[in-house]
């Protein structure tokens, strides 16, 4: 099962033309999906006490629980967003929070901090404003924050993908770009 996370407010963004072609992509391969588009949904990224709560007692609240049982099904996970201020959206940052929680996604074994998601594996494609020589000083910083997050829970982390420029360059370019996704998909799944 591939799970779709999307983090986009605008359904006529190249976010969603990205997801469009990851969605048609699995289609095509009759791969079993499933989107979770973050604000069609109205998921609340919000980290609160009650969160807190319900972990001290070993559980977790509705929301989280639903989610963390799409996250267990899949084996896959894709995650299509832009980058904003050199990181997540704030609902995907506040998603990663709640869902890819302690108890969940990681835990303690001997003493020592061990990830839980072990043969699961991110695949991830991020949208930015800027071209690639603006963020020449930082990208593999970003890569690395990306991957960090996921591996953390034993997640394979074999795809981040960027897309640079995404408001400026032509038509065209898009298309290569909805073409690399394309690719990496062929080489990842």
């Amino acid at each position: 099962m591939v799970l779709v996370i999307y983090a986009h407010p605008n359904p006529k963004s190249f976010n969603a033309a990205i997801r469009e072609t990851v969605e048609d992509f699995l289609k095509e391969r009759n791969l079993p999906f499933r989107t979770r588009d973050l604000y069609a949904i109205s998921f609340n990224p919000v980290l609160s006490g009650e969160d807190f709560v319900a972990l001290q007692k070993g559980s977790f609240l509705e929301d989280v629980g639903k989610e963390q049982e799409f996250v267990k099904e899949a084996d896959t996970l894709i995650f299509i967003f832009p980058m904003w201020w050199y990181s997540f959206p704030a609902i995907l940052k506040g998603y990663i929070d709640r869902v890819f929680s302690y108890g969940f996604a990681y835990g303690e074994k001997d003493g020592k901090v061990v990830g839980l998601l072990e043969g699961k594996r991110a695949l991830i494609f991020c949208t930015l404003g800027g071209f690639e020589e603006d963020y020449e000083n930082f990208s593999e910083c970003l890569m690395n924050t990306f991957k960090a997050t996921f591996e953390f829970c034993s997640i394979k982390v074999p795809l981040v993908k960027f897309f640079y420029g995404v408001p400026y360059v032509s038509d065209e370019v898009r298309k290569g770009y909805l073409e690399e996704v394309r690719r990496a998909l062929l080489e990842a799944i």
